[in-house]
């Protein structure tokens, strides 16, 4: 007998929801897996809103920026709350084009954890290893989702290879598809053996229906015998517990197996792999389940660890503990300035004066309003406790990875790592008296983007605008344009090139001496200067990246403070290398001896000293200029194949790897950044509009001799 599941059944609301019914989740993927489908999908089933938006008609719920709507992309990551089973779901949406990894970054820096979407026809994409690589640094548990079942050529198994193949986890499989492409319409629960089955759709309508349960059917009782089997022994080899009562007659019960897959999805031993079609609204009900059933909540996870005076100190996640927030995105809007914040300990209340603290400063302010998102709509809460992801308003200084506190319980966390920019253009107003109003406008982007960058040019006077991509900037210089009505002008992109030491120097002497009457400046160095080792021999030919500095003075010669005086001076030389200006990477330097006086030694002298000392050492050192380099992957019909590699061979592109998937060529290469613009439009026109192509960031390479001595673009 089959029973219809409703979904109003399993809605609950609960304005305060304890620590353990909290699930604060992100969705990650590649650009077009269905990202923002499946939100979509998920704030519909729970009732969060009454009808299903759209990506290609610009009715999403997430992608509320003018922009997504138009490109039909997202842009900027948006967050959402609903109710599941008892359980209050934080749920951020973030983008999948590479230009935009930033956002993801700072999203995954405060949530614990994430569904990774995946296309059941391309597998893991580009992005998709990016964001996946981004979640183990921050030790996010993820479950998996293979979506788009339904289009031609989807194949879960070769989905989950994929996934083993190249982001190596233990994929465990929790479900089999009930069809195949058109035809898929349910899925097996292997974990409780039993069929889940969509209704079908209505003429024209993308799901309509319920989900009905009833027992596996009898053409797939062998299959899905044969991969519970398979499930349970996967289990069995990772989770010593599972091990035990597998060895019995009997097996797993459901009951074990459900337990263990949460222990081996929270420990990031074990990945659960669900399935099903969001655009046709199947699998979202069971996956929503998954979140609840395996993903931790905010009690589950490590205390916050933080430092104060240089000691370190751990907040847990209690509403009655010290507050300590962390403000990961900042948004103006027309009625104010909204603070995302992370709730890790402690309470707020709304009219309660906090502490904003950065790595240099720290200030008080006072909290005017508290709200619960939904995108780009707001309700307002009287007050916020652990475990909340919720914005604030009336914080003026509060920037992306500021810490929020408690006034008399300081607590500074580590902010998230902002990615530096590698493409540049030149941004001017078109007419005189609009610049200062390009100027505020810029700044406004800064603070609410901190993967920007804004400087002016020293030689030429332009205003340049990096950013992590092509895409990036456009965005950035539209919604000038949008949100200010700027005419802007912009110049042609250039990429940011770095210099690194090829040969380096030792026993590098340098004297800082300086006496002007009163007190005076004395400073001896003695450095080695060395490339760093360690990429020289990868397979793309990318280079080295990164400052290491080390002291090996011995018996006193230069103090403790004197030694971190130099490696700051350091610091401060490799914004500029003898080449062309470029900032400076790829190098280690070693204080090898040195020496003081008694009067007019000091933390300045030094840090003078390791400044020109290092100078001194790059124009003795062989030096090289990098330029970045990405992995292009282009989707290319087979008769446009040749035509491609033609083409990325004059990019200087390197192959390599290819293959075929559903009647199309994918090529993979790696190839400079700066050979990259303008690519999209060459592309349509060499493959008729069928080619579609991919990148993904991989490090720096060396440049050949003709790129340009000069930072800036002209």
């Amino acid at each position: 007998m089959r029973t219809e599941l409703h979904l109003h059944d399993r809605r609950f609301s609960h304005p305060a929801a304890p620590l353990d019914a909290v699930r604060n989740l992100g969705i990650l993927a590649h650009v077009d897996a269905g990202k923002t489908t499946v939100t979509e999908r998920i704030l519909y089933v729970t009732g969060t809103t009454h009808k299903r938006g759209e990506v290609h008609d610009g009715t999403t719920v997430t992608d509320f920026d003018p922009q997504e709507r138009d490109r039909g992309i997202t842009i900027f990551a948006a967050a959402v709350s609903c109710d599941w089973d008892g359980h209050r779901v934080n749920l951020i949406d973030t983008p999948g084009h590479v230009d935009f990894s930033d956002e993801v970054v700072r999203s995954l820096r405060v949530l614990d954890g994430a569904v990774a979407v995946f296309d059941a026809v391309a597998g893991v994409e580009p992005q998709s290893e990016s964001v996946w690589r981004q979640a183990d640094r921050f030790g996010v548990p993820r479950i998996a989702f293979v979506n788009k079942l339904d289009r031609a050529g989807a194949d879960l198994d070769s989905a989950v290879a994929s996934i083993r193949e190249r982001l190596h986890p233990a994929p465990l499989v929790v479900q089999l598809p009930i069809g195949s492409e058109d035809g898929f319409r349910g899925v097996v629960d292997l974990v409780r053996m039993r069929a889940l089955v969509w209704a079908e759709e209505a003429e024209g309508a993308a799901g309509t229906g319920g989900v009905e349960e009833g027992p596996v059917p009898e053409g797939l009782s062998e299959e899905a015998g044969r991969r519970r089997r398979l499930l349970e022994e996967a289990v069995a080899e990772l989770h010593p517990g599972a091990l035990e009562e597998f060895c019995t007659p009997a097996g797993l019960s459901a009951r074990t197996l459900a337990g263990a897959l949460r222990d081996l999805t929270r420990t990031g031993d074990g990945v659960v792999v669900l399935c099903g079609s969001a655009y046709r609204n199947r699998g979202i009900e069971p996956l929503l389940d998954a979140v609840v059933a395996y993903l931790p909540s905010p009690s589950d996870v490590p205390a916050v660890r933080g430092t104060l005076d240089g000691g370190e100190q751990v907040r847990a996640a209690d509403p009655d503990a010290p507050f300590a927030a962390l403000a990961f995105k900042v948004h103006s809007t027309a009625t104010g300035r909204l603070t995302y914040l992370r709730l890790y300990s402690g309470t707020i209340r709304k009219g309660e004066v906090v502490a904003v603290r950065d790595a240099n400063a720290t200030r008080t302010e006072r909290i005017g309003r508290i709200l619960r998102v939904q995108a780009d709509r707001h309700a307002q809460l009287d007050r916020a406790v652990a475990g909340d992801i919720v914005a604030v308003v009336g914080l003026k200084s509060a920037r992306a990875g500021s810490t929020l506190c408690a006034p008399g319980a300081p607590l500074l966390l580590e902010a998230p790592v902002t990615a530096e920019p590698v493409v540049s253009v030149a941004v001017e107003a078109r007419t005189s008296t609009d610049t200062d109003r390009l100027v505020a406008a810029l700044a406004r982007l800064v603070e609410e983007d901190p993967s920007l960058v804004v400087r002016t040019d020293d030689e030429t006077g332009q205003t340049v605008l990096s950013g992590m991509g092509e895409l990036h900037l456009e965005v950035a210089v539209e919604k000038i344009r949008r949100a200010q009505g700027l005419d802007v002008r912009v110049g042609r992109p250039r990429v940011a090139y770095r210099e690194t030491v090829v040969r380096g120097v030792a026993g590098l002497v340098f004297r800082h001496v300086k006496q002007d009457g009163g007190a005076g400046q004395f400073a001896h160095v003695v450095l080695d200067v060395e490339p760093l080792e360690g990429d020289a021999d990868r397979e793309d030919g990318g280079s080295a990246t990164g400052f290491e500095f080390r002291s090996t003075v011995v018996g006193g010669r230069v103090p403790q403070e004197y030694v971190r005086a130099v490696e700051a001076g350091c610091r401060d030389a490799l914004g500029e290398g003898p080449l062309g200006g470029h900032p400076v990477t790829g190098l280690r330097v070693v204080l090898r001896d040195g020496a003081t006086h008694t009067k007019d030694s000091s933390e300045m002298a030094f840090r003078t000293a390791g400044r020109f000392a290092l100078r001194e050492a790059l124009r003795a050192c062989a030096m090289a200029v990098l330029e970045p380099v990405v992995e292009v992957t282009v989707t290319a019909p087979d008769e446009a194949v040749g035509g491609v590699l033609g083409d990325l061979a004059a990019r200087r592109g390197r192959v390599t790897g290819s293959a075929a998937r559903a009647g199309a060529a994918v090529v993979t290469a790696t190839v400079p950044l700066a050979e990259l613009f303008g690519y999209a439009t060459r592309l349509r026109s060499r493959t008729q509009g069928r080619g579609v192509f991919t990148t993904r960031p991989t490090g720096y390479a060396p440049a050949p001799t003709s790129v340009p001595r000069g930072p800036a673009p002209r």
